[in-house]
């Protein structure tokens, strides 16, 4: 469609950026709160006397209350005004904040997440409607650059900040941090101006339901399928089903549980009712694409995130702030680019930005399957990642940008619902998936090994569970054997056989990405080739 005359852009006039600085902290605030999790697990475990994986059910239970509730969030925010709502759930953020830094047991640890996590479900829409309400145009493809940009920078300071304060202090410190962001932005929030909201609009219970629980079971399968067992019920899974592991189960009465929640609103739509998500703004194949889009570059960051800290603490052994300090050049990248990426946005569509952008972490990835060795400080695997940070950050404010821009501005809280649905569904299939192939190719490549021999007798072999294979660090591996009858020249060469296979499924998982990442190509090329002097139309 064409945009409004060049000289109606030129007089368009332009919004203070100083309520945008608040909506930039409440992106840090939630970003800040989820990357302080993993730091602060460590000293939770200390000092409540429980144990890790009690612990870390602080990280799930937020990313299950922010999945469940993100869609009936928009519509609460759309019913009582986004201000008003954003206002208050920033007084519940803070009072999450209070019971982290206060808590007396795990108990309250968890109370508090859930807490964050409702609040979070409530702003992520928030921020997209504000951002629709208090800018346009270039301004508005600039505000939403820095959500993305916004994401980056507060995972690189948690570990910085966290990792310091943790080592330093304690954990609970790292929570006056949140605290203080969640007061400053609600400072900053009477700066904003929104509508008064709509109280005629009624919440549809029934799709609240319905997704609520396909997401719960959706990210609880994917995110358990190591640890229950990806067909087969491992020990650790909670219980089976005639023998099946839940994980895959969940996975699947999900998905059924999501069509039926598309059935039920398309439905309430034939029928003149209001529906809790209008997926109207999904009607067009750009916007799909969009989504897919989406998902695919948040699955493919989450995998990223995921594999590498994962090798550099558990394998190699190293610290929190190690490796935050390895993964500085990829978040670093990220931020700096998707602040960047909108000066672009005049000059190239975002069809050819999107095409560009898959190229480079496609070929980022490969590089990295060749190059990475086992010292991550090599320049050769740092200009791997901040390649792949390039790209990573062009697209994840890129298609968030053509979905704003497509939906009329009374549907932007639709919109930031869908947008925090994808990523969070999408952040935990690409963590999950990418290590349910990790430890596939790793148990593959060792059994195969050990078939061939590798310098191991059968009878330590028959010692060993090949059953349970993980990644595990070379100290960890050398304590297993040291139970067994192997000899120093055997626990030698198993070292040295599970340090080659480790490395070599290493390279086959950014191989698998960058496979991922060239099949994006595809929903890409559907994204829209306006000119950079026209806008479309969000009405058609």
């Amino acid at each position: 469609m064409t945009a409004p005359a060049e000289p109606t852009d030129h007089a368009e006039v332009r919004a203070s950026w100083t309520p945008m600085i608040g909506l930039f902290l409440a992106q840090v605030l939630m970003s800040f709160n989820v990357s302080a999790l993993p730091i602060s697990l460590g000293g939770m475990v200390e000092d409540f006397g429980v144990a890790p994986t009690v612990a870390s059910s602080t990280i799930v239970v937020y990313g299950l209350a922010v999945a469940a509730l993100v869609m009936t969030g928009a519509k609460l925010g759309q019913r009582i005004g986004w201000v008003i709502i954003f206002r208050v759930v920033l007084i519940v953020f803070a009072a999450s904040s209070l019971l982290m830094i206060f808590s007396r047991t795990v108990a309250w640890v968890i109370g508090g997440q859930i807490l964050a996590g409702a609040a979070a479900a409530i702003i992520v829409p928030a921020l997209v409607a504000l951002i629709a309400e208090n800018y346009r145009g270039s301004q508005q493809a600039a505000a939403v650059g820095s959500l993305g940009s916004a994401r980056a920078f507060s995972g690189m300071s948690a570990f910085l900040i966290g990792g310091t304060l943790g080592t330093l202090v304690g954990w609970r410190p790292i929570f006056f941090i949140t605290l203080g962001l969640a007061a400053i932005v609600f400072a900053l929030s009477f700066k904003l101006r929104s509508d008064k909201g709509d109280p005629s609009i009624r919440i549809d219970l029934v799709a609240s339901v319905l997704i609520g629980a396909a997401i719960v079971l959706l990210t609880m399968g994917f995110n358990n399928l190591n640890a229950w067992g990806i067909i087969r019920a491992e020990d650790g899974a909670p219980f089976s089903i005639a023998g099946l592991s839940p994980a895959p189960v969940f996975v699947i009465v999900g998905v059924v549980l999501g069509q039926a929640f598309f059935m039920w609103t398309r439905r309430r739509i034939a029928n003149g009712k209001i529906p809790l998500v209008d997926i109207s703004v999904l009607s067009r194949p750009t916007e799909r694409a969009a989504v897919y889009a989406m998902f695919v570059i948040v699955a493919m960051e989450a995998s990223v995130n995921f594999t590498v800290p994962t090798y550099i603490q558990v394998v190699q052994g190293r610290t929190p702030f190690d490796t935050s300090l390895a993964m500085l050049p990829f978040n670093l990248t990220v931020f700096v680019t998707a602040t960047l990426i909108v000066r672009f946005y005049k000059r190239y569509s975002p069809r050819t930005i999107a095409l560009f952008s898959f190229s480079l972490t496609t070929l980022a990835l490969v590089w990295l399957a060749f190059v990475v060795t086992n010292n991550w400080e090599t320049l050769p695997t740092i200009l791997g990642l901040i390649v792949f940070g390039i790209g990573q950050g062009a697209l994840v404010t890129l298609v968030f940008n053509v979905l704003v821009t497509a939906a009329p501005k009374h549907l932007a809280g639709d919109v930031g619902s869908i947008r925090g649905t994808a990523q969070n569904l999408a952040s935990a299939v690409g963590t999950a998936m990418m290590g349910a192939v990790l430890v596939t190719v790793l148990s593959a490549g060792i059994m195969n090994a050990v078939d061939d021999h590798a310098g191991l007798p059968d009878d330590i072999v028959a010692q060993i569970d090949l059953d349970n294979i993980n990644f595990i660090s070379n100290d960890e591996l050398e304590d297993v054997l040291s139970e067994t009858t192997a000899t120093p020249a055997q626990v030698e060469r198993a070292v040295e056989l599970n340090a080659d296979q480790r490395l070599r499924t290493l390279k086959i998982g950014f191989l698998i990405l960058a496979g991922i990442s060239l099949v994006a190509a595809l929903p890409a090329s559907r994204l829209p080739k306006y000119r950079p002097d026209e806008i479309p139309d969000p009405t058609k």
